[in-house]
Parts: C-alpha cells; structure tokens; sequence
C-alpha cells in the first residue's frame, strides 16, 4: 500500500460520519439494483413456469416425422423429454365458413401427448378410445360449423396433394392446388369440446380435432414436440436437426426467456430491457447525487492536502488514485452487503405477493425468488460503475486544481459582491438572519442544487408513484361498479326449455340471492335518416343519400320481473311497455351522444342470420330511447369475437315469441343466466355440480365475476407493494444523500458560524438564521419539485386511459403531496438541527483557527 492509500484511508477514518453515510447510500444503491434485477428475473421464470403449465413445456415441434426420427430425437443428450402424436389426416369440413380453413384435421394422442400439451375442455371429458372425439370450440365460433357433445361425425379422412407432394398441417391451404386424397371413412363420437389447442397456428388449413391413437411412437406420420435440457439452444438445435423437417417454436414460452423468434416477441423484450434500463438509470443517477456529492465533499475537505502533496511532488495521476481508491474502498465493502439486502429484500416481497399473483395468473405455479449469477455480477458491476463514475469527476478535477489554489483554498468561494445583495423587502420580511441565509445559497449553490435536486428526485418518484396506484383503484372501483351480477352463465347451443330448467335449478344454489334470465339477439333497425342526430352524421364522416340506414341492433330478452324493475326505476308507465303491444326501450349513443334527434321512434327491425337480414321477418316497433346502463350480458366461449351493438334494446321475455321467428346460433349472441350471492366462490362450486348433474352437453362459460375484482385488488396491492418499496428505497438514497450534503456543508463552515456567534449573535438568532436556510431549502425543493410531479401523475393518467372515459377523472394524490410537504422539510430540519449541535458543542476559538485540514 502506497502513501497515498494510507493518507486516504487516514482521511477516511477521520470523517466517519461522512464515511459511513455514503457506504449506507452505496449499499441502497446496490441492493436497489440488485432487488430490480432480481425481481425480473424471478418474474420472467415464473411467466416462462406458467406458459408452460399453459401452453406446454416444449420448447420447438417437428412437423410430419417419422418414428426413428422420434426415437433419436428421445435419445438425444440434449433433449430433455419428448412427446407425440399421429397425423392420421384431414377431412373436408361440410359447412365450413373459413375459406382458408377447410378441413379438419385429426390428431391421434396417447396419454403421455395429453400430459405435455394441455387441453382447456368447454365441456364434456377428454376420448378415452379411437372412437371418441374431442372438437375445437372455434370451429364453431370462426368456422361456423356446430358441434354439440353426443354428434356423431363420419369423415373421408385423407391426406392432402398437391400433385405428388403430401402437404401437412403446417402448409397453408391452396386454393385450386391442392386435394383431399382419401384414405380410409371413419366414425367418431363428439364426447368434448374445447378451446383452441395452443400448437395450432392461425395459417394451419384444418381445425385440430383429438382422438387417441396407440400408434401415436411407432406411425410414419407423426408430430413430435421436444424439450431442450438447455432452451438457449433451441435455434441452433432446430436448425441442425431438422434438416427437412418443418418445425414450430413454443414462443409462448420462450418469450419469457428471451428466446421468441417471433417480431412481436422482439419488440416486447426490447420494451421489457428498455423498461429495467430505465428504471436502473433512475437509480444510477440518484446514487450518483449521492456518491458524487461524498467524494467531491472529500475532494474540498482535502483541497489543502491534495496543495501539499502536490508541491512535493505528486503527480495528477497519484491523485486520481487516491480519489478512485477511496471509491474502491467504499464498493468492497458496501457492494457485497448491498447485494445481501437486495437478495433479501426481494425474498421477503415476494413472500409478501406471491399468493397475489397466484390470484391473478396461475394457481399452481409458485413465485419463487430465483437467484442467477450472471445477474448478480451484473449488479455489482453496475454499482461499481456508478461508484466509479461519481469518483472520477471529483477526481479529475482535484488532479487539474493549481497547487497555489489548492493550498489557499480559494477555490472554496468565488462570487461577486453584487450577486450576495439581498433585496430591501426580503431583509425587511425575513430580517438579517433571513437575509444571511439567502446570502449562503448564491454562496455556493453547486451543493444547494444537489440537495434540491435530491429531494426534487424524492417528491416526483413519490407523488407519482402514487398517481398511479390511484388510477389502478379507479379503474377497478369503475370496473365492480359497471357489473350488476357475480356469477354469470352463458350459451350459444342449448334450448329455451333446457335453459329455464337450468336456470330454475341454479338460483336454488347456496348463497344466491337475487337473479335473473336473459337472451340476446341480434337485429338490424332500419332507421330514416333524418331521424339520425348530427353527432352520427359526424361519427359517420358524410351524410347518407339514402332515406334509410341500417343499423346493427340487439335486443335483450329479460325475464319479465328484471325488465320491469328497470321500467320502474326509469319511472315509465307500466301498461305501456308491458303486454302484446308494448313499446321497446333502448340505449342508443356514441360514448355519451344521443344517434337519434328524438326520444321516441318508430322502426322497422328484423332478425340477421349470417349477415343477412330476413326481411320476410320485418316488424315495426315503437322504441323509447332511455339513458340507462343495460344489464350485463354472460359471457360466452370467444366472447371477443362478437361485434359490439350500436343500439342496445331491451324487451321482457314474453315478447320474445312476437318479434323471434326463426332463432339460429348465428343470430343469438348469448343465453345467459346472472346471479347475485353472498358467497360466489361456494355458489360456483355448487352450481358446477348442479350442470355436471343435469348432463348438459352444450357449450357453455360459467364465470365467477367476483374473481375479476379479486384479481384487481391484488393487482393494486402488488402495484403498491413494488412501487412504495422502489420509492423507500429512492427516498433513502435520497435522504441519505441530503443529510451528507447538509451536515458536510455546515462542518465546511465551522469558522463562518463560529465567527458569527463571536461577534454576538445569540443562540436564539443563530437557531433562526438555521431555521430560515431549512426553509428555503424545503421551498424550493417544493417549488420544483411538485410542478413536475403533478406534470408526471397527468402523464401517467393520460398513458392509462388514452382511449379516454367519461367515469375515470384525473385525481390528484393530495394525502401523498401532504406527507410529502411534511417529509421534506422534516428531513431538512432534523439533519440541520443535528449538523448545528455538533457545532453548538465545539469551542468557539478552535473552530476559528481551524483550517480544515
């Protein structure tokens, strides 16, 4: 160890204060970064657990392979596990509505298949034998084509050609190319129906129907789905092994993983990196406040030292070592702590949320704190980094200070006599102790701005942080608000007859207490176009030229007591819009514009099928157009493919027989059931055994809406958890930082205040002189700071809901602006008032001959 190290060491030891204030910064600063890096990490591995819960634990499929492929494949010492099944064919979809999905394709599982790639059943059970069948929900809702558990399909399975060449599930369909050679007539049985199997792509020519086969490891004709012992080599792998071979990244795992080779996949990875790089910075720059400013304190206090060394020869290069060690010092020790605590930190918050978000992704997967060493090291790289950077500039700048100027240190204060002139009515308000408080800022105001900068840092991280989680609660407060039932049943498939029986056993579950019997049906309303308001005319970028306009409508059947619960809250009369000839009521608004100029109209309505309107079926009806929010409707399988209405009507379900004639799935947009009850969860679970009782064959969507509300408060309670635990932190760093600055600057002025109190100023004086720079500070800090905080919370409202709502305001977090105002100026009061008893406590002639060296 050179002299210069044991001088710094020296200078270290005798400023302990400063010294183990900066190692505390440091350390937050490191545990802070290591927290962030850590809790990304353990979050991407429990996303990448749950996709593969969900979508299946294969990392890429071979298309059309054979069994010795499958086999070397399964003995291959990079794979981990491997699964199968048999490509016995295709079939011409009858009916179908897809033109570019015109078949359906048949796949041959086995039980290990059903294991690795996870089916979601709609309804009914999975085949239990070769002459069982299990069909994809979107035949129905994309192709078109119904389906119901009990049919039985007779298919021409084949293969497809295009003249000599076997296209498989991964060749698009070819219009006029291609054809369907048939192999053998087979019969299946529908025993389930279920949602889209996640290995189908959108470009595969046939809906993926499941049958089992025991075939599925020794047929010529096979698709094999493998798992790496190592995904960072999936490419490489797939490349190497496929040789002709078509194959299928499982991106929705390796998204998490970084590994998707999907564009869309890039951009989110870019977007999550971007997301942590900016939130590293954030800490990068507020640690930097605080280190930069303990090493260029330092630097001020060893200006006469550095002058000394320098005339006896030590070169600019010596110096900067002797900053830089300093900083190395400080990182070996505080670094490895910092990692600890963050490390132990994150552990203890994820216990914290972790059943949260079990609430609000997946049940069985666990969130668990993963540790990585590549991570690890990378955080303490950074910290470094930043310890390192914050170092240099004060370095650089005391190897470049003459040596003269450093050894009369009049570096320390260059200003000019006009900028310390105080105006006469700020001495007349604040009096000479305010008036020499104001003096100390233009004094030096590198150290007041860091110290501003500090806690401008603080307030906008807090407030906005804040604003954030207030928008999160509106959004579900707005969201419980808006839905009237807890559990909601919905069909496409099933009788009138079937549902009531239903409906009459479901409301008899425990604790139900009020429910109600709907069905939505799809209609076109032919409307005179000078009945339409200018708003549409607006919305609809020019007037029609035709007298009529057809508009997409829905009419709510609701069960007679609902509808007339709503008739009476709108205070209509009751033998109006009850009874043969009753009036309609409905919505009928753009956001919140009235369509149409009047209140009540006639129309002519009639019933769309497949986008065409039966106009043998046309009724005219008189329609009252009420400001209401129509009942929710259950949600149905793909409920996200159905369009929204434009005018929303409402009827009791008497009329249903007058204005229905012909009902089809594609003109019935749900049959619904919604309940109300004290216990959803015990109701659902009833109600579940209730439809397992009764055999309902149909497809059908229970939801237990309260569920959704859960998942909202928890999703708020883990927005509150991570963001005020990332602003404790910011705000430690911060404080940290502000009390270095402080107390250091009055320690630099010890002969200043002790050359005040010797020529008489009283304690009283001197304790109100303190008190003015401590509001200054704060003001100032404030000024800034809540400016640009309520600048960023606007931004953050605007960034949530830029498709705007007329029921989401903009709030400010006033509570947390409160605590805010008081933190700041409390924080600079304690750390001046501890700073001044240190001085308080020295004798006045040494703190006069001290020469700060």
């Amino acid at each position: 160890m050179n002299i210069f190290h044991k001088v710094t060491l020296q200078s270290m030891k005798k400023n302990r204060t400063r010294t183990i204030v900066t190692v505390i910064g440091v350390i937050l600063s490191a545990a802070l970064i290591t927290a962030v890096t850590t809790f990304g990490v353990s979050l991407l591995n429990y996303m990448a657990k749950g996709a593969a819960q969900k979508y299946g634990d294969w990392h890429v499929e071979f298309e059309d392979v054979n069994s010795s492929f499958a086999a070397k494949q399964a003995s291959n010492d990079k794979v981990a596990n491997t699964a199968t099944f048999e490509n016995i064919g295709c079939a011409k979809l009858d009916g179908g509505k897809n033109p570019n999905k015109p078949y359906l394709f048949i796949a041959g599982f086995n039980k290990k298949t059903f294991a690795a790639l996870p089916i979601t059943l709609a309804s009914g059970r999975l085949p239990k034998n070769s002459g069982e069948i299990l069909v994809s929900g979107s035949i129905m809702t994309k192709g078109g084509v119904q389906f119901k558990v009990g049919d039985t399909l007779t298919l021409a399975v084949g293969n497809r050609m295009k003249v000599n060449k076997k296209l498989g599930q991964g060749d698009p369909y070819i219009p006029g190319k291609e054809t369907l050679l048939p192999k053998a007539e087979r019969t299946y049985k529908v025993v389930g129906i279920c949602q889209t199997p996640h290995f189908q792509e959108d470009s595969s020519p046939g809906y993926t129907v499941i049958t089992t086969s025991d075939a599925a490891n020794t047929a010529d004709d096979l698709s094999l789905f493998v798992t790496l012992k190592n995904p960072r080599e999936v490419h490489a792998y797939a490349k190497s092994t496929a040789v002709s071979h078509a194959f299928i990244f499982n991106n929705d795992v390796l998204r998490f993983m970084g590994l998707s080779s999907d564009p869309g996949d890039k951009v989110f990875n870019a977007l999550l990196y971007s997301v942590g790089g900016i939130v590293v910075l954030i800490i990068m720059i507020g640690s930097i406040f605080l280190i930069y400013n303990s090493f260029n304190i330092s630097l001020n206090e060893r200006t006469h030292q550095f002058g000394i060394l320098s005339s006896v020869g030590a070169t600019a290069k010596q110096l900067r070592h002797s900053v830089l060690f300093e900083g190395l010092c400080i990182g070996s020790i505080s670094i490895p702590i910092g990692v600890i605590v963050g490390i132990g930190s994150m552990g203890l918050v994820l216990d914290l949320v972790a059943k949260n978000f079990e609430d609000i992704l997946y049940d069985n997967v666990p969130l668990t704190l993963t540790i990585s060493a590549p991570v690890i090291i990378g955080a303490a790289a950074v910290s470094m980094v930043t310890i390192l950077i914050s170092a240099y500039i004060p370095a650089r700048k005391a190897a470049n200070m003459p040596v003269m100027e450093c050894i009369r240190q009049t570096n320390e204060v260059k200003v000019e006599a006009k900028a310390l002139k105080t105006s006469k009515p700020a001495q007349h308000i604040f009096g000479l102790e305010g008036a020499l408080a104001l003096k100390n800022f233009n004094r030096n105001k590198k150290r007041y701005r860091s110290i501003v900068l500090s806690l401008v840092l603080s307030i906008v991280l807090f407030i906005s942080a804040s604003a954030f989680v207030t928008n999160l609660k509106q959004a579900s407060e707005q969201a419980k608000a808006v839905s009237n039932y807890d559990i909601g049943f919905g069909t496409q498939d099933m009788t009138d007859s079937k549902m009531l029986q239903l409906y009459d056993k479901l409301k008899t579950a425990a604790g139900v207490t009020d429910s109600s019997y709907q069905v939505v049906m799809k209609y076109s309303c032919a409307a005179k176009a000078s009945d339409l308001s200018d708003a549409y005319w607006k919305s609809a970028g020019a007037h029609s030229s035709n007298e009529t306009v057809n508009l997409p409508m829905q009419i709510q059947f609701l069960d007679d007591r609902t509808y007339l619960k709503i008739i009476k809250g709108l205070g209509l009369p009751e033998k109006e819009y009850t009874g043969p000839n009753a009036k309609l009521i409905a919505v009928a608004k753009m956001q919140i514009k009235n369509i149409f100029k009047s209140s009540s109209l006639y129309f002519t309505i009639a019933p769309e099928t497949n986008s065409e309107l039966k106009t043998e079926h046309r009724q005219n009806v008189s329609i009252t157009f009420v400001n209401t929010v129509p009942p929710d409707t259950p949600a149905t399988i793909e409920m996200s493919l159905l369009r929204p209405y434009t005018i929303m009507g409402m009827a009791p379900y008497s009329l249903k027989e007058k204005l229905v004639h012909t009902e089809t799935a594609s003109n019935i947009r749900v049959k619904g059931m919604t309940f109300q009850s004290k216990n959803p969860s015990q109701s659902v679970a009833e109600m579940k055994m209730m439809i397992q009782g009764e055999g309902i064959t149909a497809s059908y969507f229970l939801l237990n809406s309260s569920e959704i509300f859960d998942q909202n408060r928890n999703t708020i309670f883990i927005a509150n958890v991570f963001a005020y635990t990332f602003i404790i932190m910011i705000s430690l760093i911060a404080i940290a930082n502000v009390f270095n600055t402080i107390s250091t600057n009055i320690k630099l002025r010890r002969r200043e205040l002790a050359m005040l109190r010797s020529v008489g100023m009283s304690d009283r004086d001197f304790n109100k002189m303190m008190r003015f720079e401590c509001a200054f500070y704060g003001l100032r800090a404030l000024l800034v700071g809540l400016p640009l905080a309520i600048i960023f919370s606007w931004l953050i409202y605007k960034g949530m809901f830029s498709g705007g709502t007329e029921s989401i305001n903009f709030v400010l977090p006033w509570a947390s602006i409160g605590i805010s105002v008081f933190s700041v100026l409390l924080v600079i009061f304690i750390t001046m008032m501890y700073a001044i008893s240190k001085i308080k406590r020295e004798n006045i002639i040494d703190a006069l001959r001290d020469d700060m060296t």
